[in-house]
């Protein structure tokens, strides 16, 4: 099979990822790569990629010089809506590992919770990317104090955020944009019908959150114009 072909035969891929060819997947996301403010140079660090699935922040980081990266997930999320006879995990990240000529030795990954991240499972890295994760977090401050302490230098961080929209307030434009210190909690799938998407904050919260997990110098920025639900997302990077 060509690459092309290989890409085609798999059933959903989340990310758009640029592989050799000019061949890109059909993801959805990022929907604006530029409002994420990717550090343009990693040279030489080591770096965790929490919630990588297809991979693309892991490849991303390696572009701009990376040394290492590990890979994790665990997949809850994705098992609840794909078929397991057709999609398999870490399917579509060693297919693209492979097209961009990256070995396990230098992006390594593993299925795992981040509850289960410890310094003696996987080291220490200089930078943690934790993104489209903490809103599937049961317990996302114990996720942020795993993080913080296996991170040496930044954390960068991408979620879903409330200050635009809430289930309980009438939907778009019916959140939390002021600044309150709110985080919403979901027991069963009340945010976008996805019963793994637990507990979701405003800026002002999560902001409070990375602070409170021992990261200092904490800024934030949001997408601009949320005209949709997918949209309604946040960013914020904080250091040690």
């Amino acid at each position: 099979m060509t690459l092309q072909e290989k890409v085609e035969a798999i059933p959903y891929w989340y990310h758009r990822i640029a592989l050799p060819g000019g061949i890109v997947t059909p993801g959805w996301a990022p929907e604006d790569p530029a409002a994420y403010r990717f550090p343009a140079d990693f040279t030489g660090k080591r770096v965790l990629d929490v919630g990588a699935w297809d991979g693309l922040w892991t490849f991303e980081a390696l572009k701009r010089g990376a040394r290492e990266v590990v890979a994790i997930d665990d997949f809850s999320d994705v098992d609840n809506f794909l078929d397991r006879a057709r999609w398999r995990h870490w399917e579509t990240f060693d297919l693209c590992r492979d097209a961009l000529g990256y070995g396990a030795d230098q992006c390594s990954r593993q299925e795992m919770s981040l509850y289960d991240v410890t310094e003696d499972r996987l080291g220490r890295f200089d930078t943690v990317l934790f993104y489209g994760t903490l809103y599937h977090c049961r317990h996302p401050l114990l996720a942020l104090d795993r993080i913080s302490a296996i991170c040496n230098e930044r954390i960068l961080v991408e979620t879903a955020v409330c200050d635009e929209f809430s289930p309980y307030r009438g939907g778009l434009g019916g959140g939390y944009p002021g600044r309150q210190v709110v985080c919403e909690f979901y027991p069963n799938d009340e945010y976008g019908r996805n019963p793994t998407n637990w507990w979701i904050p405003n800026m002002y919260c999560l902001k409070a959150m990375l602070e409170a997990a021992g990261f200092k110098d904490v800024v934030g920025w949001k997408i601009n114009e949320p005209k949709s639900l997918s949209r309604c997302r946040g960013f914020a990077r904080g250091a040690k």
